[in-house]
């Protein structure tokens, strides 16, 4: 039997918010579980930072000494003076006296002395090198896993591949607030209080930016 004219618009819709419902749940769900860790990683540090100053950590200090061998300190004698990195036998001979990733960053060169900052989350360090005697001062100090969390947050001096990360974890953010934008819209007609809970997202941080940040 040949449905009646009049339905078959009504079919052809239905079969299309059939087709956008299976589409924004599944690009819903699966931005949901590839940004779920992360969300909840930056729900929390939110909290911290925003109380930073009431559960800040005891700063821990390593200061440590050692001398170079006499090759090594022939290859920082040619140096010019400038940005450059450490020559390297140098850098892995330090990785491997002070337990710091050296690698390939640019240290500071002056007539007497070699000096490298080493930051990372939760950590600063630095080492100096004496150019004439040899001898090196390495100094980390670590704030803690909270303060390590905080700069993941921020990005801190946690290199390009976490700064990939969070670019990743953000489009995968968006991508899961526009489709659930869209999956409220189509399911607003059952739910009624579904725009003004959206207005009221909107109206809470719009009031308290202008009646309470100056």
């Amino acid at each position: 039997m040949t449905p009646p004219a009049a339905s078959i618009p009504d079919l052809s819709r239905q079969q299309r918010r059939g087709f956008w419902l299976r589409t924004l749940h599944q690009w819903h769900w699966i931005s949901s579980a590839v940004c779920l860790v992360g969300m909840l990683l930056f729900a929390v540090t939110g909290i911290t930072l925003n109380h930073a100053a009431l559960i800040e950590g005891d700063p821990r200090v390593d200061n440590r000494q050692a001398v170079l061998p006499a090759p090594l300190l022939e290859a920082l004698r040619d140096v010019p003076d400038g940005n450059a990195p450490l020559p390297a036998p140098v850098a892995a001979w330090l990785s491997k006296q002070f337990d710091a990733p050296i690698g390939r960053q640019e240290a500071e060169w002056s007539g007497g002395e070699v000096y490298l900052s080493l930051p990372g989350p939760g950590r600063d360090a630095w080492l100096s090198i004496d150019r004439s005697s040899g001898e090196v001062e390495f100094e980390r100090t670590s704030r803690g896993a909270i303060a390590y969390l905080n700069d993941l947050h921020k990005g801190r001096n946690a290199g390009p591949a976490w700064g990939w990360f969070i670019d990743v974890f953000a489009i995968a953010c968006v991508v899961f607030t526009v489709t659930g934008l869209f999956l409220l819209q189509l399911h607003a007609r059952q739910r009624r209080m579904t725009w003004p809970y959206v207005g009221l997202g909107l109206l809470v941080p719009v009031l308290l930016a202008l009646l309470f940040i100056h």
